[in-house]
């Protein structure tokens, strides 16, 4: 079949362009093919998943097919944003807009690589026209000493930019194995599955996979990558782990099973080698509650020496044999705790908070907890849920006894780290908790991601992208490391890349909380009614302030100047609004007075935005003294 420049041949699972053949996986090839029979009409995601997807294979249907497609538009040189061969109907599936045309079997035959002319390059025109020339000419190529001429003028680079480094960057897959992490061994954990049969115990097995991680982290975070795998919900005991950690970049891969009642516990575990799928090691453990801590570290130190890392004297991360009822309970807290901070939701965060005060009260002495505390807080602050002056104070104070239990806990320098930056403003010691932080254990993933976005609150975009890159090596799925990457494209005006970038993960999560940053980069493309439906799709009542916020802005850059008068004034009337957030409204209706006097109030009662320094909402007020002044109070100047 022939489309444009390309010929695809599903017979010999090929595709070509002006003679060169293109690298493409098998899936991506499988969803083309079904587009181009197809062309002009709309494949639903429902038609492809029954196709290509089967229900007993271990690849979620949602991940595949969105990065099957990703990968086609890096093949195809194609955009999400402005397609020109295959166009995306949200929720609905994909069309391709291009008709095909069935090629001729003498074409099919000669429809392989030819040679590079010395003289001006080919058009495309030209190409399409070739028949029975290029069969000679593709047969000519069994000659090496042409083919070594073809690859020095350039056949190589060609295909190296089409076939590997177009999908690496807009499909977002992780790196070869090692390629960014200086030479370590990479081990992906999958979800333990929760084997319970109630729902109600998710947050045990979520837990578990969590400490499991953190535990295999602390080993030895020079020689030991540990990255998060997929959700539990996108995979199943007996899933392809070979092929999950050739998707991740793993070598190894760590999957099992949790089962639990309230006084005993069975874990089942394996160790996959991802190169041949072989099972270097598995085995089952029973144990009370009370040595949960001693069987995760008992976990970890079995897998590391399976795979022949040196642990030094004692390792880190040991546990304590045994642990008191009072312990066991705290940590049961703790797990519930961050199950339901990781929804970032309103609700979640206030049921966190409330499972980590009830941690730290069962056991004063447990650090992790008042970490997570000092976190919950601190994002509260962030969305806008609670005020500064009513949540920072306890942020502060719970991080700083973290610290106090346990100066070597990663966590906790990074729970300082945060509010050093969002509320004290003191840039230095939050830099210097960061790199603490990362020194202690290089594979936690929120240290390297909230420390990208201290360095893009600054500007320091290349440093902010090197780093939130790590962090989506070590936790590839997370979808609000990824939004967070598409937001500092935003911040840097590269608005294409950020549109692209979000749009994957409205595709993948809708309901996701950040989803609408989407609007914002849209809004700087002059783009308003696609801002505004956005908004409109993810309006929740948990979000109603930033919901208005947005719809007075986007209405008002719009020029429906009574929309944005009436959403503004829903907003005033809103209990739970910031001086920022009106700041940011006044700014769509043009009114840069009451900007500015919003963005001093926000200053004084410290909800001010980090985001303010490079925000492309506020451009307009940069050469504006008192909004430098404003900046200077935030020690960004």
């Amino acid at each position: 079949m022939r489309f444009g420049p390309f010929v695809l041949c599903p017979k010999n699972q090929e595709i070509w362009k002006l003679g060169v053949r293109l690298k493409l996986r098998r899936q991506p090839m499988a969803v083309l093919q079904i587009l181009l029979e197809n062309s002009g009409e709309v494949v639903t995601r429902e038609e492809l998943q029954k196709q290509l997807w089967p229900s007993d294979t271990f690849v979620d249907f949602e991940h595949g097919l969105n990065t099957a497609v990703k990968e086609l538009r890096g093949v195809l040189g194609d955009s999400a944003t402005e397609p020109r061969y295959i166009e995306t109907l949200p929720r609905v599936g994909y069309r391709m807009m291009v008709a095909a045309e069935v090629v001729p079997e003498e074409e099919k035959r000669s429809s392989g690589p030819v040679p590079m002319a010395e003289g001006p390059a080919e058009t495309e025109a030209n190409a399409e026209t070739r028949t029975q020339t290029g069969s000679a000419l593709a047969q000519s190529l069994l000659d090496r000493r042409l083919f070594r001429r073809l690859l020095l003028a350039g056949m190589a680079v060609i295909l190296a930019a089409l076939g590997y480094a177009g999908y690496r960057r807009w499909a977002g897959a992780p790196e070869a194995p090692g390629a960014a992490t200086s030479g370590k061994i990479m081990l992906a954990v999958i979800p333990f599955e929760n084997l319970t049969g109630d729902s109600g115990q998710d947050y045990f097995s979520d837990g578990l996979t969590d400490e499991m991680i953190a535990q295999l982290g602390w080993l030895d975070p020079q020689r030991l990558g540990v990255i998060a795998g997929p959700p539990v919900s996108l995979t199943k005991s007996g899933s392809d782990a070979g092929q999950i950690g050739k998707q991740l970049g793993a070598q190894y891969v760590l999957q099992g099973s949790v089962r639990r009642d309230a006084e005993k516990v069975r874990v089942t575990a394996k160790l996959i080698q991802t190169r041949d799928q072989t099972h270097v090691w598995s085995k089952e453990y029973d144990r009370d509650m009370s040595n949960l801590l001693a069987l995760q570290s008992e976990i970890a130190r079995e897998i590391a020496g399976e795979i022949r890392l040196t642990l030094g004297e004692g390792g880190k991360g040991a546990a304590s044999a045994t642990l008191s009822s009072k312990e066991v309970e705290a940590y049961d807290l703790y797990l519930r705790g961050r199950y339901f901070w990781n929804k970032r939701t309103v609700e979640g965060f206030r049921r966190a908070a409330e499972y980590f005060q009830e941690a730290v009260e069962k056991d004063p002495s447990y650090a992790r907890a008042y970490a997570g505390l000092a976190d919950c807080y601190t994002l509260m602050s962030s969305y806008a849920i609670a005020p500064a002056s009513e949540t920072m104070p306890k942020a502060r104070a719970a991080s700083k006894r973290a610290l106090e239990l346990d100066e070597r806990l990663a966590e906790a320098h990074t729970s300082a780290a945060l509010v050093a930056e969002i509320y004290d403003w003191d840039w230095k010691k939050a830099e210097a908790e960061f790199r603490r932080s990362i020194e202690l254990n290089p594979n936690y993933a929120t240290a390297h991601h909230w420390y990208a976005e201290y360095l893009a609150w600054q500007g320091r975009y290349d440093e902010a992208f090197r780093e939130i890159e790590l962090a989506r090596q070590l936790d590839p799925l997370s979808l609000i490391i990824r939004t967070d990457r598409g937001v500092f494209h935003y911040f840097a005006h590269r608005y294409d890349e950020a549109i692209a970038e979000l749009q994957e993960v409205v595709e993948m999560e809708p309901d996701f909380p950040r989803a609408p940053m989407l609007a914002l980069a849209l809004a700087q493309k002059g783009r308003y009614p696609e801002a505004l439906e956005i908004v409109e799709k993810h309006a929740r009542s948990d979000y109603s302030s930033w919901t208005e916020v947005l719809r007075a802005y986007l209405n008002g850059r719009a020029g429906n100047q009574k929309l944005a008068e009436e959403a503004l004034a829903k907003l005033r009337r809103l209990r739970a609004v910031t001086a920022y957030q009106l700041a940011v409204a006044e700014m769509g209706a043009g009114d840069r007075e009451k900007a500015i006097a919003q963005l001093e109030q926000a200053l004084a009662d410290r909800s001010i935005s980090m985001d303010v320094h490079v925000d492309p909402i506020f451009d307009v007020l940069r050469g504006d003294e008192r909004f430098q002044k404003i900046e200077k109070g935030m020690g960004l100047r």
